[in-house]
């Protein structure tokens, strides 16, 4: 299902969305080691804790504009920041990076606590770590949320033969789901940002050692966090893929849906459960395979924001394909293929064939150009191109000005721009 960019209602309302942010980030000592304070933010809804007492949750509002929510991110990781500066205990910062710091091993690393009503939230993270290994779970990184305004899905429903909103508005987000797993590795391999670990990721006793991975992501690498067996759904309707993902728990392979790693997730409003996306019907998408970059003082860009809304259009105009097994395994190695950092000789497979990434990568956009050219759009084109700099620049790329900058005392250095960054904020 596509909207018809020929309708020129839809043309009129085609920028109008809601866009909301979650961002993942350590609180580590200025030693570089990981803080074991308790989380000193109570319970602000804006700020809370992932897997690890010391993981940091960003959470904006949902704002009808990239602008808005790029302003709250800043203002809430700002907020955050001074807080940690002016612990009584000692001063902490947000550790910029995707990949974790020294870390002296697996009793190292503090589950997140929680009490009473609570407590469900903890014996989770328990089994967690029981299952994963502790270490994978410090990966942080970004997760996007959008969803198509009301007066762009009034006129694409308006323009499709469904009879039923509530159907039109469900199938039109799986197939953009599965459209957007199809094309994850794109935004993975225009995005990476984590190719350096410390050397303590691997053993315990290598605390200081640099190691220069041969990815550009390493959390979204083959090293990353990934489900022991690749999912595969049925996106026919939203009720198949709810069953598919039921017989998952069901078979004891997951143990609840938020234990589905995937790059896409379909989200309902109010409660996140399986149980309400089925009931209440697709409220947003939410794109998971975002690094932190650390190039930036609050850990992403606007301008990779932007390309996001303009991947999710582009890709709505795209007709509706199959989505096979075999379709959905290649896209989850094609995700693990673009995690690696020579662009030029690691091949994807892409319309049929097995090409470099680099190359795929910059046909893509070449064809969103050709798609916004078509209706006039300078202000997608402008974003495009920042992307487009990336592949025809290498020194652009993220991850080459990070391991050129990080190679060496990646820790050390990793503390010092997280202190510059905690000054720049005052």
């Amino acid at each position: 299902m596509s909207f018809n960019f020929d309708n020129q209602n839809i043309i009129k309302n085609m920028y109008k969305g809601s866009f909301g942010i979650e961002k993942e980030s350590l609180r580590v000592k200025t030693d570089g080691f990981l803080s074991h304070t308790p989380h000193p933010f109570g319970h602000n809804p804006h700020i809370d804790r992932d897997f690890c007492e010391n993981q940091i949750e960003i959470v904006t509002d949902v704002f009808d504009d990239t602008g808005s929510v790029y302003s709250q991110l800043s203002a809430l990781h700002n907020t955050v920041v001074q807080k940690l500066k002016c612990l009584e205990t000692e001063s902490e910062i947000l550790w910029m990076f995707s990949n974790p710091p020294y870390v002296k091993g697996e009793s190292d690393i503090p589950i997140a606590s929680f009490k009473g009503s609570l407590k469900g939230k903890e014996i989770y993270r328990k089994y967690l770590a029981e299952k994963y290994g502790k270490k994978r779970m410090l990966f942080s990184g970004i997760h996007f949320n959008f969803s198509f305004a009301d007066e762009l899905l009034d006129c694409g429903f308006k323009d499709s033969k469904i009879n039923s909103f509530t159907d039109y508005n469900n199938n039109l987000y799986l197939e953009l789901a599965k459209k957007m797993t199809k094309y994850s590795w794109l935004i993975v391999y225009l995005t990476a940002a984590s190719p350096i670990m410390d050397g303590s990721f691997f053993d315990d006793s290598a605390i200081g050692k640099d190691v220069i991975t041969p990815f550009s992501s390493a959390r979204c690498s083959e090293i990353g966090y990934w489900n022991e067996f690749i999912p595969i759904l049925n996106y026919d309707s939203l009720e198949s893929y709810v069953a598919d993902i039921q017989k998952y728990i069901a078979d004891g392979l997951l143990k609840s849906a938020s234990e589905l790693y995937y790059p896409i997730r379909l989200k309902p409003h109010g409660a996140n459960s399986i149980e309400n996306l089925e009931k209440a019907g697709v409220n947003h998408i939410e794109l998971r395979m975002l690094d932190l970059n650390p190039l930036s003082p609050v850990g992403i860009f606007k301008e990779d924001i932007d390309f996001l809304h303009m991947l999710i259009l582009y890709l709505t105009s795209l007709k509706d394909e199959n989505f096979s097994e075999s379709e959905q395994i290649c896209a989850i190695k094609n995700i693990k293929q673009a995690s690696k950092y020579d662009d030029e000789n690691t091949l994807i497979s892409f319309d049929s064939e097995k090409i470099p990434v680099k190359s795929a990568a910059l046909n893509v956009l070449c064809d969103m150009q050709k798609f916004f050219e078509k209706y006039n759009q300078e202000k997608a084109l402008n974003i495009i191109d920042y992307q487009k700099n990336k592949i025809c620049d290498k020194s652009k790329r993220y991850v080459e000005i990070i391991r050129k900058s990080y190679s060496k005392n990646y820790v050390e250095n990793g503390i010092h721009l997280s202190l510059k960054y905690a000054d720049r904020s005052d």
